[in-house]
Protein backbone atom coordinates (compact mmCIF):
# COMPACT_ATOMS: atom_id res chain seq x y z
CA UNK A 1 0.00 0.00 0.00
CA UNK A 2 1.26 3.47 -0.81
CA UNK A 3 0.05 7.01 -0.10
CA UNK A 4 1.19 10.09 -2.01
CA UNK A 5 0.95 13.77 -1.10
CA UNK A 6 2.16 16.73 -3.15
CA UNK A 7 4.07 19.51 -1.44
CA UNK A 8 1.43 22.01 -2.58
CA UNK A 9 -1.27 20.10 -0.72
CA UNK A 10 -1.94 22.14 2.44
CA UNK A 11 -2.84 18.97 4.30
CA UNK A 12 0.26 17.07 3.22
CA UNK A 13 1.84 17.07 6.70
CA UNK A 14 -1.36 15.71 8.25
CA UNK A 15 -1.50 13.13 5.48
CA UNK A 16 2.05 12.00 6.17
CA UNK A 17 1.23 11.58 9.88
CA UNK A 18 -2.00 9.65 9.30
CA UNK A 19 -0.58 7.47 6.52
CA UNK A 20 2.51 6.67 8.55
CA UNK A 21 0.46 5.71 11.60
CA UNK A 22 -1.88 3.55 9.54
CA UNK A 23 0.95 1.71 7.80
CA UNK A 24 2.79 1.12 11.07
CA UNK A 25 -0.36 -0.40 12.56
CA UNK A 26 -0.79 -2.56 9.46
CA UNK A 27 2.83 -3.72 9.73
CA UNK A 28 2.29 -4.80 13.34
CA UNK A 29 -0.89 -6.63 12.34
CA UNK A 30 0.98 -8.54 9.62
CA UNK A 31 3.74 -9.51 12.01
CA UNK A 32 1.23 -10.66 14.62
CA UNK A 33 -0.60 -12.81 12.09
CA UNK A 34 2.66 -14.47 11.08
CA UNK A 35 3.74 -15.22 14.63
CA UNK A 36 0.35 -16.35 16.00
CA UNK A 37 0.56 -19.71 14.26
CA UNK A 38 4.04 -20.27 15.65
CA UNK A 39 2.97 -19.43 19.18
CA UNK A 40 3.14 -15.78 20.16
CA UNK A 41 4.13 -14.78 23.69
CA UNK A 42 1.32 -14.11 26.10
CA UNK A 43 0.41 -10.53 26.96
CA UNK A 44 1.69 -11.11 30.51
CA UNK A 45 5.23 -11.42 29.16
CA UNK A 46 5.13 -8.37 26.91
CA UNK A 47 5.54 -4.71 27.76
CA UNK A 48 2.79 -3.07 29.79
CA UNK A 49 1.77 -0.94 26.83
CA UNK A 50 0.43 -2.11 23.50
CA UNK A 51 3.28 -2.55 21.03
CA UNK A 52 1.11 -0.77 18.44
CA UNK A 53 1.79 2.47 20.28
CA UNK A 54 5.57 2.23 20.37
CA UNK A 55 7.14 5.13 18.49
CA UNK A 56 9.17 3.76 15.58
CA UNK A 57 12.91 4.22 15.25
CA UNK A 58 13.44 6.85 12.54
CA UNK A 59 16.35 6.57 10.11
CA UNK A 60 16.96 9.49 7.73
CA UNK A 61 19.30 8.54 4.90
CA UNK A 62 21.38 10.82 2.70
CA UNK A 63 24.29 13.21 2.52
CA UNK A 64 24.54 16.99 2.73
CA UNK A 65 27.28 16.95 0.08
CA UNK A 66 24.66 17.04 -2.69
CA UNK A 67 21.42 19.04 -2.55
CA UNK A 68 19.34 16.29 -4.09
CA UNK A 69 20.58 13.78 -1.55
CA UNK A 70 20.18 16.03 1.47
CA UNK A 71 16.47 15.43 2.09
CA UNK A 72 17.19 12.78 4.71
CA UNK A 73 19.64 14.67 6.94
CA UNK A 74 17.71 17.96 6.67
CA UNK A 75 14.50 16.15 7.64
CA UNK A 76 16.31 14.36 10.45
CA UNK A 77 17.56 17.64 11.92
CA UNK A 78 14.07 19.13 11.73
CA UNK A 79 12.50 16.08 13.40
CA UNK A 80 15.13 16.23 16.14
CA UNK A 81 14.22 19.84 16.85
CA UNK A 82 10.46 19.23 16.74
CA UNK A 83 10.59 16.22 19.09
CA UNK A 84 12.70 17.73 21.85
CA UNK A 85 11.58 16.23 25.13
CA UNK A 86 10.42 12.95 23.59
CA UNK A 87 12.12 9.64 24.29
CA UNK A 88 12.53 8.57 20.66
CA UNK A 89 15.40 7.22 18.61
CA UNK A 90 16.45 9.15 15.50
CA UNK A 91 19.42 8.52 13.23
CA UNK A 92 20.58 10.71 10.35
CA UNK A 93 20.92 14.47 10.78
CA UNK A 94 23.01 17.21 9.20
CA UNK A 95 25.57 16.91 11.98
CA UNK A 96 25.62 13.09 11.89
CA UNK A 97 24.29 11.88 8.51
CA UNK A 98 23.60 8.26 7.64
CA UNK A 99 24.95 7.90 4.10
CA UNK A 100 24.90 4.99 1.68
CA UNK A 101 28.25 3.86 3.07
CA UNK A 102 26.74 3.27 6.50
CA UNK A 103 23.63 1.36 5.40
CA UNK A 104 25.09 -2.12 5.85
CA UNK A 105 26.37 -1.29 9.33
CA UNK A 106 23.18 0.58 10.22
CA UNK A 107 21.04 -2.47 9.44
CA UNK A 108 23.16 -4.63 11.74
CA UNK A 109 23.12 -1.93 14.42
CA UNK A 110 19.33 -1.55 14.31
CA UNK A 111 18.81 -5.31 14.48
CA UNK A 112 21.02 -5.59 17.53
CA UNK A 113 20.15 -2.36 19.36
CA UNK A 114 16.46 -1.99 18.55
CA UNK A 115 15.38 -5.60 18.29
CA UNK A 116 11.63 -5.82 17.76
CA UNK A 117 11.19 -2.11 17.05
CA UNK A 118 9.64 -0.84 13.84
CA UNK A 119 11.91 1.15 11.56
CA UNK A 120 10.65 4.16 9.61
CA UNK A 121 13.14 5.07 6.87
CA UNK A 122 13.27 8.42 5.05
CA UNK A 123 15.21 9.22 1.89
CA UNK A 124 15.19 11.21 -1.35
CA UNK A 125 14.05 9.47 -4.52
CA UNK A 126 13.88 9.96 -8.28
CA UNK A 127 10.86 9.28 -10.47
CA UNK A 128 8.94 10.41 -13.51
CA UNK A 129 8.90 14.12 -14.32
CA UNK A 130 5.29 14.36 -13.13
CA UNK A 131 6.18 12.82 -9.77
CA UNK A 132 8.62 15.53 -8.72
CA UNK A 133 7.28 17.13 -5.55
CA UNK A 134 5.46 14.00 -4.37
CA UNK A 135 5.99 12.57 -0.91
CA UNK A 136 5.32 8.84 -0.91
CA UNK A 137 4.70 6.72 2.20
CA UNK A 138 4.73 2.96 1.60
CA UNK A 139 4.39 -0.25 3.59
CA UNK A 140 7.66 -1.64 2.32
CA UNK A 141 11.37 -1.24 3.09
CA UNK A 142 13.40 1.57 1.60
CA UNK A 143 16.03 0.78 -1.04
CA UNK A 144 18.75 3.42 -0.53
CA UNK A 145 20.79 4.23 -3.60
CA UNK A 146 18.26 2.71 -5.99
CA UNK A 147 17.91 6.06 -7.78
CA UNK A 148 21.64 6.02 -8.46
CA UNK A 149 21.54 2.38 -9.61
CA UNK A 150 23.23 1.16 -6.41
CA UNK A 151 22.28 -2.08 -4.70
CA UNK A 152 22.72 -1.42 -1.00
CA UNK A 153 19.97 -3.64 0.36
CA UNK A 154 16.68 -2.77 2.05
CA UNK A 155 16.10 -1.00 5.35
CA UNK A 156 12.97 -0.21 7.33
CA UNK A 157 9.42 -1.47 7.72
CA UNK A 158 7.71 1.68 6.44
CA UNK A 159 9.37 4.08 4.02
CA UNK A 160 8.95 7.79 3.30
CA UNK A 161 10.34 9.00 -0.01
CA UNK A 162 10.49 12.50 -1.42
CA UNK A 163 10.74 12.61 -5.22
CA UNK A 164 13.25 15.39 -5.85
CA UNK A 165 14.33 14.80 -9.46
CA UNK A 166 13.53 12.98 -12.67
CA UNK A 167 15.15 9.60 -13.08
CA UNK A 168 17.85 9.45 -15.75
CA UNK A 169 20.72 7.20 -16.77
CA UNK A 170 23.32 9.21 -14.85
CA UNK A 171 20.95 10.81 -12.32
CA UNK A 172 22.95 13.99 -12.69
CA UNK A 173 19.82 15.93 -11.81
CA UNK A 174 19.53 14.27 -8.42
CA UNK A 175 23.02 15.30 -7.36
CA UNK A 176 23.52 18.66 -9.00
CA UNK A 177 20.43 20.38 -10.35
CA UNK A 178 17.81 19.80 -7.65
CA UNK A 179 16.65 23.05 -6.08
CA UNK A 180 17.28 23.47 -2.37
CA UNK A 181 13.85 25.09 -2.01
CA UNK A 182 12.19 21.85 -3.14
CA UNK A 183 14.21 19.73 -0.73
CA UNK A 184 13.69 22.16 2.16
CA UNK A 185 9.93 22.39 1.56
CA UNK A 186 9.66 18.60 1.46
CA UNK A 187 11.71 18.29 4.64
CA UNK A 188 9.43 20.74 6.45
CA UNK A 189 6.34 18.76 5.47
CA UNK A 190 7.79 15.32 6.22
CA UNK A 191 9.32 16.42 9.53
CA UNK A 192 6.05 18.02 10.63
CA UNK A 193 4.12 14.86 9.83
CA UNK A 194 6.59 12.47 11.43
CA UNK A 195 7.03 14.68 14.51
CA UNK A 196 3.25 14.75 14.99
CA UNK A 197 3.17 10.98 14.59
CA UNK A 198 5.89 10.51 17.22
CA UNK A 199 4.21 12.89 19.69
CA UNK A 200 0.86 11.15 19.24
CA UNK A 201 2.33 7.70 19.67
CA UNK A 202 4.28 8.69 22.77
CA UNK A 203 1.15 10.23 24.28
CA UNK A 204 -0.89 7.12 23.55
CA UNK A 205 1.87 4.93 24.97
CA UNK A 206 1.99 6.97 28.17
CA UNK A 207 -1.79 6.82 28.51
CA UNK A 208 -1.75 3.04 28.06
CA UNK A 209 1.00 2.70 30.65
CA UNK A 210 -0.92 4.87 33.10
CA UNK A 211 -4.13 2.86 32.60
CA UNK A 212 -2.21 -0.40 33.10
CA UNK A 213 -0.71 0.85 36.37
CA UNK A 214 -4.11 1.96 37.65
CA UNK A 215 -5.61 -1.39 36.71
CA UNK A 216 -2.88 -3.33 38.50
CA UNK A 217 -2.83 -1.03 41.56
Amino acid sequence: MEYSFHIYNKLAADGVAMAGDRLLHADIARKKSKTTGAGMRSRQNTDVFDEDERPPVVVCIGSDLAIGDSLGPITGSMIKYKTQGLNVFLYGTLSAPVTAKEIRYMRAFLKETHKGSQILAIDAAVGNAGDIGLIKIADRPLLPGAGANKQLGAIGDVSVMGVVAEKSVSNYGLLNTTRLNLVYTMSEIISEGIANLLWERCNRRDQTRSQARQKNA
